[in-house]
C-alpha cells in the first residue's frame, strides 16, 4: 500500500476549506497526477488508480471539490456555491497544483479529470497555458450550444424557484432518463455508470456519493462547458501540452462517442498539436470502474511513460 497524506486548505470560496489526499510512491516520484473528480463523486474513489499508478513511481493527488465527499463539513452537499461556483472550483484545482509545486519543485505534472473533471481541467488548460506536462479527459464530451443555452436557462429558473441548494426535477430527467435510457431494461438509477454491477451497487451505496447535484451545480456545470469552447478561451491553450482522450463508446455523456471525437476536433481545431483519442468499446461512462479498467489503467501509463521525461 502506498504512504498516503490527508490535509485541508483553504478554497478559493471564501470561508471554506477542502479536503486533499495524496499517495506518494516509496521513492521519489518521477512525475505528479492530480485527479479532478467527477460529479457527486469524490477523491477517495480513485484508490485503485492511485496505488496502479504509485507502484509505477507516480505521486498521486486530488481534493474533494466543494460540496464534494469529505469536503462537506455542514451537510450542504452538491453545491459549489450560490453563484461564481464554476470560477471557484477552476481556482480551487490549481491551488492544489500550486501546493504540489511547492511541495516537488520541478517535478513534472499531469491534470487527469473525470467526467465534470474533464471539464474543469479543460478549462485549466485554458487559464493557466503551458503550466502542465500532459492532460488526460476521461468521460468527457461537449453537447451542442443550443441545447446548452436551453439547459443553462431552464436550470436558471430552477435556481430562482428552488434556490441555489435545491434539487431540480431536471436532474431525474438527465441523470435518469436521459443517460440511463440507453441501457433498457435497467437493474439500477445509475446502469450508465459501468458494465460492472459490483461498481455500480458499489457507488449507489457510498455514502460521499449524492447522485442529486443541486440546481446551482447543473448551473455551473452548464456554464463551464459553454466557457471551455468559446475561441477566444480555445485558442489561449498552449499547443504543445500533450492530451489524451479516454471514453467508452457506449458512455451517454460523450455522446457514444460522437461528442468525444468533437473534442478532439475542437482541440486540434485550436491548434493543439499532441492529441490522442481512445474509445473502448461496450465501455460506458466510467471508465477507472469499468470491466476493462486493467486495459485503461495500462494505457494511461503507456502514454505517461511516452509523454514524460524517463524515470531515473
Amino acid at each position: 500500500m502506498p504512504e498516503t497524506r490527508e490535509f485541508r486548505f483553504p478554497s478559493a470560496r471564501p470561508g471554506y476549506s477542502l479536503y486533499a489526499r495524496e499517495w506518494l510512491p516509496q521513492g521519489p516520484p518521477r512525475a505528479a497526477v492530480q485527479i479532478v473528480h467527477g460529479l457527486t463523486d469524490h477523491i477517495g474513489r480513485y484508490q485503485a488508480l492511485a496505488q496502479f499508478l504509485t507502484s509505477r513511481g507516480f505521486l498521486v493527488c486530488g481534493e474533494d471539490h466543494l460540496g464534494h465527499g469529505r469536503t462537506v463539513e455542514d451537510g450542504r452537499y452538491g453545491c459549489f456555491a450560490p453563484e461564481g461556483g464554476w470560477d471557484y472550483a477552476l481556482r480551487d484545482v490549481h491551488r492544489l497544483r500550486e501546493l504540489e509545486e511547492e511541495r516537488h519543485p520541478g517535478l513534472p505534472y499531469v491534470l487527469l479529470g473525470h467526467s465534470l473533471g474533464s471539464f474543469l481541467v479543460r478549462g485549466y488548460l485554458e487559464a493557466w497555458p503551458g503550466t502542465l506536462s500532459g492532460a488526460l479527459l476521461a468521460g468527457t464530451g461537449q453537447a451542442p450550444a443550443p441545447l446548452l443555452a436551453l439547459g443553462r436557462a431552464l436550470v436558471g429558473l430552477e435556481c430562482r424557484r428552488l434556490g441555489p441548494q435545491g434539487v431540480s426535477p431536471l436532474t431525474d430527467l438527465l441523470m435518469g432518463w436521459m443517460y440511463n435510457r440507453p441501457f433498457r431494461p435497467v437493474r439500477t438509477g445509475a446502469d450508465w455508470l459501468s458494465r460492472d454491477e459490483a461498481e455500480v451497487d458499489a457507488y449507489l451505496a457510498d455514502p460521499l456519493c449524492r447522485p442529486r447535484p443541486s440546481a446551482a451545480l447543473l448551473r455551473d456545470t452548464l456554464e463551464g462547458l459553454q466557457a471551455i469552447v468559446r475561441r477566444d478561451n480555445l485558442k489561449t491553450m498552449d499547443p504543445d501540452t500533450p492530451l489524451l482522450l479516454l471514453s467508452g463508446d457506449r458512455d451517454p455523456v460523450g455522446g457514444m462517442g460522437r461528442e468525444v471525437r468533437k473534442v478532439e476536433r475542437l482541440l486540434r481545431g485550436a491548434g493543439c498539436r499532441d492529441v490522442t483519442c481512445k474509445l473502448y468499446p461496450g465501455a460506458r461512462h466510467e471508465l477507472f470502474h469499468e470491466a476493462n479498467r486493467a486495459e485503461v489503467f495500462q494505457d494511461i501509463l503507456v502514454w505517461l511513460e511516452d509523454k514524460l521525461p524517463p524515470a531515473p
